[in-house]
């Protein structure tokens, strides 16, 4: 750890450094995250022995900050296991709607938004970056990028398809409805070195799209790139101008045909994706019950809440901690 800040001082020092601004926030970032843990570390002992000094009153007193420190040390427990290549990285988040229509789609909406509520809480950037919005506003499917250390390490075991049990705000009747949706975590590689000949690629250029589908910019600043000889597809609309839309989907190519090749998979997209699994009942990770009794369970761990309304306002530290525990990050 104390070499990567050295290395990461070292690059700092240099008179280019701050010419590429997105590396240079990147590092920045990152070195004070190590710097962070090294502190942690360095006073845990100290810090953990005071704690043990403590009388029942002075416990019960400084409770909030034991609880900050206890938090703090789970952190850190768990990213022991997240030792492979791409965990301390950042994350793409990919969400499809699946069986279910409009209800479907508001389920997409609601996991988009559950993944940002947890970015949030844990101090990461979370940035859509492309959506295609259906019906009442739902989500057909969307990317988001999630920017912060160990993001990937934290959210790959989310991958899969999550099942919602509620009564459908849609149905006139009152009745109780069923959705899917598939959920698609892939790390997003930085400083990959690529080369893309581009009479491989297609760009098509759109204009970004808001709430029902509408237009809400006048200018095609939207870019699509597409790869045709794996027929991988990358949309990103959240920058400003076209150039900075098309150099970040050019970023997200390179990361996820690098990630392929990696994989030994260049015949189909399918067979990096989660996507591949059908959206439907039987396929779920998990399931988030709503009527008529409030539950979550993941169908891999075991680990259960019954306070949906807390797990879909980001609180899943308890599912992906216990996920990551169970696969003991065997492959990155």
């Amino acid at each position: 750890m104390r070499l990567k800040i050295s290395d990461i001082e070292f690059q700092m020092q240099s008179p280019d450094f701050w010419k590429d601004h997105e590396k240079a926030g990147r590092l920045s970032k990152e070195l004070n995250n190590l710097k962070e843990e090294t502190v942690f570390w360095g006073n845990f002992n100290k810090k953990l022995d005071d704690f043990l000094q403590l009388s029942d009153f002075e416990l019960s007193s400084r409770s909030s900050e034991i609880l900050q420190f206890k938090k703090k040390f789970d952190k850190r427990y768990i990213g022991a296991f997240l030792s492979g290549k791409y965990n301390r990285g950042h994350a793409l988040l990919y969400v499809y709607s699946g069986a279910g229509g409009v209800d479907a789609q508001d389920w997409a909406s609601m996991l988009l938004r559950m993944y940002q509520k947890y970015a949030e809480n844990n101090g990461w950037s979370f940035t859509i970056l492309d959506q295609s919005l259906g019906e009442q506003n739902g989500t057909k499917n969307a990317v988001a990028e999630i920017g912060g250390q160990f993001a990937y390490g934290y959210l790959k075991g989310e991958s899969g398809v999550h099942r919602l049990v509620r009564i459908s705000p849609f149905s006139a009747k009152g009745l109780r409805h069923t959705s899917f949706v598939l959920v698609d975590i892939l790390p997003e590689l930085e400083d990959v070195k690529i080369e893309i000949d581009s009479k491989d690629l297609r760009v098509d250029t759109f204009r970004s799209s808001g709430p029902g589908g509408q237009n809400v910019n006048k200018l095609e600043t939207a870019v699509r790139i597409t790869h045709i000889p794996t027929n991988i597809a990358v949309a990103v609309q959240s920058e400003r101008s076209q150039a900075q839309n098309k150099e970040k989907a050019m970023q997200i190519l390179k990361s996820r045909l690098a990630k392929l090749m990696e994989d030994k998979k260049v015949a189909e997209l399918t067979q990096l994706r989660a996507e591949s699994r059908e959206i439907e009942w039987g396929s779920q990770i998990r399931s988030y019950v709503l009527n008529p009794y409030k539950q979550v369970k993941d169908h891999r761990t075991g680990i259960e809440s019954s306070q949906p309304d807390k797990v879909l306002e980001g609180e899943l530290e308890d599912f992906i901690e216990a996920e990551i525990q169970a696969i003991q990050d065997v492959k990155p």
